[in-house]
């Protein structure tokens, strides 16, 4: 009994005797071993989802305030200005010769507690999130009449719209709000794919549409005898006046500082530019205890997977006696029982381990379509990467090592009992 392969056959052929134990503990430390993968896959793809919510744009510009704010209610829909951009400000940046793009947006409306954003369609062509990907529409398309209107998933799942159906925007961003623009009803043409962002909650409609029902409408209230229908807003000049905020993509990254800081001195009106990247970021430090937390539980639940391990060995040690005793009378010295029993521990763990991964992996294939349909989060069917490989490395060593005492008393049982037997 010199040989490692002779130890590992024994040990495989003592787990075998052993089987409804060992299968009870490989389970435990397969599913222990799938949930903090699992928890890792989700936890870097929800950073990655949320630090490119909003992809592609190179700076976002809106009245003087504070980044985040500013990214909060731009990109977010949380929050309000503190103040409007006029138009002829976004013409003249948005025609800078460095700007390739330009998405102006408009808020300050509502329907049944959704944001509602006016912009125009160069926001669904150049509009990218989660790695570059585009905006597509699951139902129409999008909106080219003054009150036509595009639905975010979330929208039209909760509220039950579909194509055709009418819906009558509230004045003001509260979740309830007595003031409606109920004479100037907005068209359902569009219902866009689950995008796992802000855009799923959003009633998207046009600039032209944001004037319109605002025509008739003075210092925040319908003007007295003035009231005018749809037909007769359609007559009029509906260019907006003022905007909320506007997005920038440009010719080249390396102009990227040098408008920022040019915005940032705008002589005009006070205004700010930020980099969507860098103020993620920041935002992302706020409320990372919540990916910290998960983490934490995951260890926790691999932690309690080891303990059951490690309980099964020292369980099973005094019903091992006389088999240690074996195979001391066979010629095995102590530290084949040493051997033994660490094999053991690390057979457990390997097939444990290994079938987490393939259980993680197996679940991502078929979940992975539901969860974009359902949830917006976008599971990569993919073997694990290089720090779910270290985490299935650190589950294994933590394994054996917890093997190690079990293994201890028993090299010291095998010391000290020899032939004898207790009874």
């Amino acid at each position: 009994m010199g040989s490692a392969a002779t130890v590992l056959m024994l040990a495989r052929e003592s787990l075998a005797n052993r089987r409804a134990t060992a299968i009870l503990t490989i389970l435990s430390i397969a599913i222990s071993s799938a949930l903090l993968l699992g928890v890792e896959r989700i936890r870097t793809e929800t950073r990655s989802g949320f630090m490119s919510t909003v992809s592609g744009t190179d700076l976002i510009v809106g009245a003087r305030s504070g980044d985040i704010n500013l990214l909060l209610y731009s990109v977010f829909r949380i929050g309000s200005p503190t103040n409007n951009i006029t138009w002829q400000s976004y013409q003249e940046i948005a025609g800078q010769p460095v700007v390739d793009w330009s998405i102006p947006i408009s808020l300050g409306d509502s329907h049944r507690g959704f944001r509602v954003m006016g912009t125009n369609t160069d926001y669904f062509r150049y509009y990218r999130y989660k790695r570059s990907r585009m905006l597509t529409f699951a139902e129409g398309q999008a909106f080219e009449a003054v009150f036509d209107t595009v639905l975010g998933a979330d929208v039209a799942e909760e509220l039950g719209y579909r194509l055709g159906e009418q819906i009558v925007i509230a004045h003001g961003a509260g979740a309830t709000s007595f003031i409606q623009h109920d004479d100037k009803p907005f068209t359902v043409v569009g219902i866009l794919d689950r995008t796992g962002t802000p855009i799923d909650r959003t009633v998207h409609v046009g600039l032209e549409g944001i004037e319109a029902i605002h025509a008739d409408w003075n210092e925040g209230g319908r003007a007295p005898g003035q009231s005018l229908s749809a037909e007769e807003v359609l007559e009029l000049d509906l260019q907006p006046e003022a905007i909320t905020a506007f997005l920038l993509g440009l010719k080249s990254r390396v102009a990227t500082f040098g408008l920022q800081r040019k915005i940032n001195e705008y002589p005009q009106e006070p205004l700010m530019a930020i980099i969507p990247g860098v103020t993620l970021q920041q935002l992302w430090q706020l409320i990372r205890g919540v990916e910290v937390a998960l983490l934490a539980i995951s260890l926790c639940v691999v932690i309690a997977g080891l303990i059951g391990m490690l309980s099964a060995i020292l369980t099973s040690l005094g019903e091992r006696r006389r088999e240690m005793a074996i195979l001391r009378a066979i010629g095995a010295r102590p530290w084949h029982i040493l051997a033994l029993m660490t094999s053991e521990g690390a057979l457990l763990a390997v097939i444990g381990v290994s079938l987490g991964i393939a259980l993680v992996t197996g679940l991502s294939f078929l979940t992975a379509g539901w969860l974009k349909q359902r949830f917006g989060i976008f599971l990569p069917v993919q073997w694990p990467g290089p720090i779910e490989w270290l985490f299935a490395g650190l589950v294994l060593a933590a394994a054996l090592l917890v093997s190690l005492w079990p293994a201890w008393r028993a090299y010291r049982n095998a010391l000290a009992d020899g032939l004898s037997v207790r009874i």
